[in-house]
């Protein structure tokens, strides 16, 4: 019995010895997704996740800057190849881990009447959306208002946020009527939770392929390599698609 209980202990004692505690980057419109999967991963594996939420494109400029992440959860393909080409990043690391959806979405649950309407006659003063030159959402923004034909006409009312989160916060306070932002902020288990939304035609921009990539900080971390198996994984996917996002053979 001694013997077991001592084995249980240096058991123990190895597991702790072998956590880890990983800093990783996420971009903004994965937050609440990320966040259920770091619960999940840390329970399994034992390893704790310090999670940094925000733009990809600050997040990149920080990685060119020596920023002390492991692992980069982008909202796009551009930026995590760019880092792997840059010697950042471990080459042959880096796979798309989910497929964005756009919406069109106000706090006011009769605004908008589930197509694009409202953006060429509705009664609104502001549309937020990300800014294009950092948050791929934003970018997306700006090609479907551009394939619509309104682009110039609406240019006048928007307001830009940062990132995707705070785009979305502008339009659940209030200060825009409507707004762009990311369909896994507003929706969880395939409802719209608040408001009312349009989900934009993936016809109308290009798919928002979202990528991770190990970093060099994280090349010989063997947590940040098991969360990068676990995103894989199908507890990881099954948590992904529930907040509106595509992955494996549902992504085009």
């Amino acid at each position: 019995m001694k013997r077991l209980l001592l084995s249980l202990v240096l058991a123990g004692i190895c597991l702790q010895v072998r956590a880890e505690v990983l800093t990783v980057a996420v971009a903004s419109n994965f937050t609440a997704p990320m966040k259920d999967i770091a619960a999940a991963f840390e329970q399994r594996t034992g390893h704790r996740l310090r999670l940094a939420f925000g733009s990809s494109g600050k997040f990149y400029a920080q990685i060119r800057h020596g920023a002390p992440f492991q692992v980069f959860f982008s909202a796009d393909t551009a930026k995590p190849k760019a880092l792997e080409v840059a010697g950042l990043a471990v080459a042959g690391s880096r796979f798309t881990y989910a497929v964005g959806r756009l919406a069109l979405w106000s706090a006011d649950k009769h605004l908008v009447d589930g197509s694009s309407a409202v953006l060429a006659h509705g009664d609104y003063h502001k549309l937020a959306l990300a800014n294009p030159r950092l948050a791929p959402y934003g970018a997306a923004a700006v090609e479907v208002l551009r394939n619509l034909g309104l682009e110039q006409a609406t240019k006048p009312r928007w307001v830009q946020g940062e990132n995707i989160a705070q785009t979305c916060q502008y339009v659940a306070s209030g200060n825009a009527e409507l707004g762009f932002v990311a369909l896994s902020q507003i929706q969880h288990e395939g409802r719209v939770e608040r408001g009312s939304a349009w989900i934009v035609p993936a016809a109308l921009y290009q798919p928002i392929r979202q990528d991770a990539v190990l970093l060099a900080g994280g090349e010989n971390s063997p947590g940040a390599r098991a969360l990068l198996d676990f995103m894989r994984g199908e507890q990881a996917r099954a948590i992904i698609e529930s907040y509106g996002y595509l992955t494996g053979h549902g992504a085009p």
